[in-house]
């Protein structure tokens, strides 16, 4: 078993930042690739991002690509997503997911979930 906790989240203004931390316990954290969901209200959760086991590659959704970055340290068992040039559009709870095997951008993959984190920015 993997449990994960999310941190980070709150209200932010449009154009602001953030940094979204998961924290990860139980097994082996270098043995996971990891991923960065999100869910809107009465929308369908969707890929943000994902980060290989060793953290050379790196995956992103189409609309966050060049704002946000999704970054490990296997020594602190925890991955980042520093969130940059925010949006209204991207508020949601977002969630961190782990899965053992190579990076995915699909859910269904993804064996672990955290509780998630809140994320809401303001026009």
């Amino acid at each position: 078993q993997v449990q994960l906790v999310e941190s980070g989240g709150g209200l932010v203004q449009a154009g602001g930042s953030l940094r979204l931390s998961c924290a990860a316990s139980g097994r082996t954290f270098s043995n996971y690739a990891m991923g960065w969901f999100r869910q809107a209200p009465g929308k369908e959760r969707a890929f943000v991002a994902a980060i290989s086991r060793s953290g050379r590659n790196t995956y992103y959704a189409d609309s966050v690509k060049g704002r946000f970055t999704i970054s490990r340290d296997n020594a602190k068992n925890t991955v980042y997503l520093q969130m940059n040039s925010l949006k209204p559009d991207d508020t949601a709870i977002y969630y961190c997911a782990a899965r053992t095997g190579g990076s995915s951008y699909i859910g269904r993959d993804y064996e672990y979930w955290g509780q998630g984190t809140q994320v809401t920015v303001s026009s």
